[in-house]
């Protein structure tokens, strides 16, 4: 057999087969039917040779003649899948075989090789509704495989599902087994035994509710029956997925001794128990007796004082009464060792004994008895002395020369601690100081009236004042001012209130002018209440005319009273 030797970029330099191309043989005058792929030498022009009917192949655009050396011939034809080796479908399967309820499963198709240019496609079926496929699914070109995913819906008994994959006339299958879903509740406990609880004490047990089948599970509602007995803790109703848990804390609670039987009752969509009771029962104690409540009358205290203490029981005391152990602890309040209860009694009292502190502190007060106690805090506060006066300015107007006149005034204690006023010093003409005897101590909130006195022997003004010294921590030195008018002369007035006014009088105006005048001044600050009054604004040798209006509540005056006339010595 002879070859045709290649081709390169002239027919002159002969034909090799280039690289990718396979041999074929011909007989010579054999019409080539179909098309054979040449290659330049770089490999970047495709060319053809196409069939034709002369003896000789056209290359591209050229013409080649048969050089045939012998009866066949040779020629190479171009693979077109050179670099592949294409692979048909040779399996189907899926990560998981079996499926409870709904849910998703991830397959695979599995070639022999790897895909074509453009992947292949494969053909999807399933042979039961309650598991969906895609129709299709493609692996792409060079890969081997592809997954897809197979969802199943919930059934109520088990079933076999086929998936079958095709391609090019080959198709694999799996089978799926689906699992019947189930709703089941399973409980902890199918009974609660409380045992021996104190009245008016509470015990508790914690039972657990789990979705113990294939698929959700629905808590409707829980009743509970028997005195004392109660449920917390889960709001229903509630889904339970699978696997999923919900505690419930059952309590008891009894008001009286004695034994008591209850249940729980549960219902829910369980396929298996959607009722399930749990019995109840437990037995009411009488507690021991132990303190329950303990306060004293003041939680916070100044100084040396003493405070009143409760303390109470659960129950009544023995006929031989009930020794209640007592304490503090500090030293600044002092407390009996023990309090007795008396029979049939549920509380006692104590007083507690406190001293004065040189800082804020606290005492804790602890009673107790049969190993339960209880406390209560008290507050001790720094005791000060404080000093006040309802005063600081005293003052006596127009008073007539030789004639005493009086006014008080009042010293108060107003710390948290006594008070001693260690003396008072006066100073001024005409002033005096009567009414207390120093030095002289005041309890918190005590008082104590003083009696200041202005007598003047001269006509004109005078001050002074009065100085108080005390232990007081915040105003030791206490200092009133005083001060006062000598006058010669006076003149005191005094009317009648109209007889005939329809308002209601709220008081007077007091006018006056020298003798013969016939303008008035106002001589008052403002209205007077009383039906009198004194001028000590007058000189010797002056004459003095005055007339009264009376004011109502709107500062309306009247017309005024009949004048008067005074003559001043």
């Amino acid at each position: 057999m002879s070859h045709i030797n290649g081709v390169r970029r002239a027919v002159h330099s002969g034909l090799q087969v280039p690289r990718g191309l396979h041999q074929s043989t011909f007989r010579p005058g054999h019409v080539f039917a179909g098309s054979i792929v040449g290659y330049s030498d770089n490999n970047s022009a495709e060319r053809t040779i196409t069939r034709g009917n002369a003896r000789g192949w056209k290359l591209g655009s050229w013409f080649l003649p048969m050089l045939l050396l012998g009866p066949f011939a040779s020629i190479a034809m171009a693979n077109p899948n050179h670099g592949h080796s294409n692979g048909v479908l040779s399996n189907l399967s899926c990560s998981a075989v079996s499926i409870t309820s709904a849910g998703k499963d991830t397959c695979t198709v599995t070639l022999s090789g790897t895909a074509p240019k453009g992947g292949l496609s494969v053909a999807l079926s399933s042979s039961n509704a309650l598991v969906s496929v895609p129709p299709t699914v493609t692996v792409p070109m060079n890969a081997s495989s592809a997954m897809f995913t197979a969802t199943a819906a919930s059934t109520p008994t088990g079933q076999s599902v086929n998936l079958v994959a095709a391609a090019n006339g080959i198709s694999k299958s799996v089978t799926l087994q689906l699992s019947a879903s189930i709703s089941t509740l399973s409980v902890s406990s199918s009974s609660i035994a409380f045992g021996d609880v104190p009245t008016n004490t509470t015990a508790k047990y914690s039972v657990t509710l789990t979705s113990s089948g294939t698929s959700p599970v629905t808590v409707g509602s829980a009743t509970v029956a028997g005195a004392g007995f109660s449920i917390s803790g889960a709001v229903l109703p509630l889904i339970l997925n699978p696997g999923q848990s919900v505690a419930m804390a059952v309590q008891f609670s009894p008001a009286v001794t004695g034994a008591v039987s209850g249940q729980l009752v549960i219902s829910s969509t369980s396929s298996t128990y959607p009722t399930a009771v749990i019995a109840l029962s437990g037995n009411g104690t009488s507690p021991p007796l132990a303190v329950s409540a303990f306060s004293c009358s003041n939680a916070s205290v100044v100084g040396t004082t003493t405070d009143a203490c409760t303390l109470s029981l659960n129950a009544a005391a023995a006929s031989s009464g009930l020794s209640v152990q007592v304490a503090s602890s500090n030293p600044a309040v002092t407390v009996p060792t023990t309090v007795t209860v008396p029979a049939n009694a549920t509380t006692a009292g104590f007083v507690a004994n406190i001293a004065s502190v040189t800082s804020d502190q606290t005492a804790t007060l602890a009673v107790s008895t049969g190993g339960v106690s209880a406390s209560f805090v008290l507050q001790l506060k720094l005791a000060s002395a404080s000093l006040s006066a309802d005063k600081n300015q005293v003052t006596f107007a127009n008073t007539l020369i030789n004639t005493a006149v009086t006014q008080s005034l009042t010293l108060t204690s107003t710390g948290t601690a006594a008070v001693t006023i260690n003396g008072a010093a006066l100073s001024g003409a005409g002033f005096t100081l009567s009414g207390a005897t120093f030095p002289l101590t005041l309890n918190p909130n005590q008082s104590v009236p003083l009696t200041l006195q202005f007598d003047p022997t001269v006509a004109g003004a005078a001050s002074g004042q009065l100085t108080i010294t005390s232990n007081s921590s915040t105003n030791p030195t206490v200092v009133i001012g005083l001060s006062g008018s000598g006058i010669s002369h006076q003149v005191n007035l005094a009317w009648n209130a109209p007889i005939s006014s329809t308002d209601v009088i709220a008081g007077y105006n007091i006018y006056r002018t020298m003798s013969g005048g016939t303008t008035y001044q106002l001589v008052n600050s403002s209205p007077v209440s009383s039906m009198n009054y004194t001028d000590g604004n007058v000189q010797s040798g002056s004459n003095y005319s005055y007339v009264v209006k009376s004011v109502d509540s709107s500062g309306v005056e009247s017309s005024p009273s009949d004048m008067i006339d005074v003559a001043i010595p």
